[in-house]
């Protein structure tokens, strides 16, 4: 049997545990049709059955009041999936049975996966699921997510439920009261004048819909030929239940909803004598603390770029070892010439300069996903709440700033959860601030090369900038082209958990993935083309005949008679001779030309023409930026098969002060060419796109002038 199942739940409830934990590394990702909201689908095959899982977005609710919700209610109701399982955090049922009430109220083929039900026990709280399954007509499962445990009862409820035999399954639906039921009862006989609406989805369902005022729902009813007629219904109905109750209707329904579990809740629900405080709430007495929890936040950042470069050095290591031997025995292998050019210099030298940094990555996100899995970045929301507030922004838009760090794509999509559109359209102008991990190839390769043994600590200063300039700068918009306050939300905290290593693996593996698909993508292509684009024209006009002087030299080089100290002195010269002869042809090459014309607007910053061809090949992707200074600085350098670009920039003149600014400009300046077609789609405007874009590389030369000048006037790395 063929069959498909959607998981739907409350945000931290271990949905994506129980997917995981279902589908393993049987998983693809992309994007809802028409939206970019993540979409994740996994297969797995239990007793001979194929079961195709779809993760929806975590919600709260079926109302459609962010794009998630939307994205999942649809699924549900136009794919009609054949079992649609329900993950639930036992230990906050309350906050979870809400959505499982609207879910029972579709009539649709439904299971309960009652997650963290160990987490539930220890705070004390006991619950007869036999019984609450008998009261929700729902079949429950006990799962704990993190271990594993009832990932096969589940499955085997879901073949029960989808072949109708499982004995709890029936169809309940929450009593609203007499004179709300009798509305629902009259939208519904209207409802029936337009068979398609009442074969589409539940009747009931949409005639609480359209009490409640969902707007979606509305316009899909104005294209029915009995719209006028049904619409009428409502408005009678909905302003008499207002004038009775002297309030909404949805207000009335949410409270029969929170009421009906709250009955539920009372027959099955009990605090055993050992409840008592649980380590979530010590452990939160300190890093939710007003006056604790910012440092501790700090301490943990530190703590996580420390372990990223102290660990991360030595894989790092092993793979720069096995591009010089890969590189020298190109060098052996190839004849001389351009064919040899492209693969030592433009792909070994372009892609391998960026590939050595993937151990750092994959490292900086198993630590995000470490303090995302236990818990502790929603703390981190939580006590950043107050600084948001600063900003003319909540807690809530501390997440897509957040994700950020990782990639500000999906960090900018997830501004489509907040209500306002002020607040996502703040937010996402101050997103491309948050350092993303694009950037850290470009930061290991500078620090590595001109503050050894401080990387972590550089590294960290500049994530730190980030933050403040996001601070500065969300502060001076919410003050001058978004004045008012940020709309009211509730932060939730999931109780602390201990992270999954299948579930760590995941995170990174899709992390590699991404990165693995640049490298043999858009960087590979940016490496050759800047390769062609520096090794041509070949007539080029050098200055002196290089050609007939290191012949010279090479002939006086074969001569026996030489002594020790000629013979260094001779290949001393040599080597600047082929040095000079490379600038040289850089210099006139296409890629020259152009790093030329832009070098008078960077030469304040102390930036060549060399820095400026990868702060624009950059926009395509930031790892092209590490490719780009791969090919212009190494090939045809000093020594040119130990692959060793941090020498070769350190030989190239720069100065550490002059290396950091370039550093913050790489932080700052206009972000990838993905993330600017994201920030048009998200606001819907060329005008915010092209505003984004500005400010940010005003902002970057600024900001990198101001380190140079008091660098400079202090004497500071100079």
């Amino acid at each position: 049997m063929e069959l498909t199942i959607a998981l739907c739940g409350n945000p931290n409830a271990g949905k994506t545990t129980i997917f995981n934990q279902l589908t393993g590394a049987r998983q693809k990702v992309g994007n809802w049709p028409g939206v970019t909201v993540e979409k994740k689908e996994g297969v797995v095959t239990y007793k001979g059955n194929t079961i195709k899982v779809v993760d929806l977005p975590g919600i709260y609710s079926l109302t459609a009041y962010s794009v998630e919700e939307l994205v999942a209610r649809d699924y549900i109701l136009d794919q009609k999936p054949d079992v649609v399982v329900d993950v639930i955090d036992a230990s906050n049922l309350e906050r979870n049975l809400y959505l499982a009430t609207q879910l029972i109220e579709l009539n649709i083929r439904l299971v309960f996966a009652m997650n963290m039900v160990d987490v539930a026990r220890s705070r004390g709280i006991v619950v007869d699921y036999s019984h609450l399954s008998r009261l929700l007509g729902v079949p429950i499962i006990e799962t704990v997510g993190t271990k594993g445990e009832g990932i096969h009862a589940l499955l085997d409820k879901v073949l029960e439920v989808a072949q109708d035999v499982d004995p709890v399954a029936r169809h309940i639906h929450v009593n609203y009261g007499s004179e709300v039921e009798e509305e629902i009862r009259l939208i519904r006989e209207v409802l029936k004048k337009d068979p398609q609406i009442t074969s589409h989805c539940y009747p009931r369902w949409t005639a609480v819909k359209l009490l409640e005022g969902d707007p979606q729902v509305i316009k899909w009813i104005e294209g029915s030929p009995a719209a006028a007629e049904i619409l009428e219904q409502v408005r009678k109905s909905a302003q008499h239940i207002s004038s009775i109750f002297d309030d909404e209707p949805e207000t009335i329904i949410a409270e029969a909803r929170y009421g009906f579990i709250s009955g539920a809740l009372k027959e099955t629900m009990k605090l055993s004598s050992v409840a008592k405080k649980t380590i979530s709430d010590t452990i939160d007495q300190v890093v939710t603390n007003r006056l604790l929890g910012y440092p501790v936040f700090l301490l943990f950042m530190y703590l996580l770029f420390q372990m990223t470069f102290t660990l991360g050095q030595y894989p790092v290591s092993w793979i720069e070892k096995g591009l010089e031997a890969l590189s020298y025995w190109a060098t052996l292998y190839i004849p001389p010439g351009d064919l040899q050019g492209l693969i030592v210099d433009g792909i070994i030298g372009g892609v391998g300069g960026v590939l050595v940094f993937l151990p750092y990555i994959l490292l900086l996100f198993l630590g995000i996903s470490i303090l995302e899995d236990s818990g502790y970045m929603a703390r981190a929301a939580f006590i950043m709440d107050k600084v948001m507030h600063t900003l003319g922004l909540h807690g809530k838009s501390f997440i897509p700033l957040l994700m950020g760090f990782g990639c500000n794509v999906p960090a900018i999509m997830a501004a489509r959860t907040l209500e306002s559109r002020r607040d996502r359209i703040l937010t996402i102008l101050i997103n491309p601030l948050m350092s993303c991990s694009a950037r850290l190839p470009v930061y290991v390769l500078i620090a590595g090369a001109f503050f050894q043994g401080r990387e972590a600590n550089v590294i960290f200063s500049v994530y730190l900038i980030g933050i403040i300039l996001a601070v500065l700068v969300g502060r001076l918009f919410s003050k001058t082209l978004f004045k008012g306050d940020a709309a009211p939300f509730v932060m939730e905290l999931p109780p602390y958990r201990l992270p999954t290593f299948k579930s760590l693996l995941i995170h990174m593996w899709d992390r590699a993935k991404i990165f693995l698909r640049k490298m043999s993508g858009v960087v590979l292509v940016f490496s050759i083309i800047i390769w062609f684009l520096g090794s041509f024209p070949k007539d080029v006009p050098y200055s002196m005949d290089y050609e007939k002087e290191i012949r010279g030299i090479e002939a006086k080089l074969a001569q026996n008679s030489l002594d020790v100290e000629a013979k260094d002195s001779l290949l001393k010269r040599l080597q600047e001779l082929e040095v000079q002869m490379h600038q040289e042809k850089l210099t006139h090459s296409y890629i020259g030309r152009m790093g030329h014309f832009i070098e008078p607007v960077l030469k304040p910053l102390g930036f060549d023409w060399r820095l400026g061809i990868s702060l624009i090949t950059g926009f395509v992707a930031k790892e092209v930026v590490v490719s780009t200074l791969g090919v212009l600085y190494q090939a045809g350098g000093e020594d040119e098969n130990s692959g060793s670009l941090r020498k070769a920039l350190r030989e190239s003149g720069l100065t550490p002060l002059t290396a950091y600014a370039f550093m913050v400009f790489v932080l700052i300046y206009v972000p990838c060419m993905v993330t600017v077609t994201t920030i048009w789609r998200e606001t819907g405007s060329y005008a915010w796109t092209a505003f984004s874009v500005s400010y940010l590389m005003v902002l970057a030369w600024i900001v990198s002038f101001m380190i140079v000048s008091i660098g400079r006037f202090f004497s500071i790395g100079t």
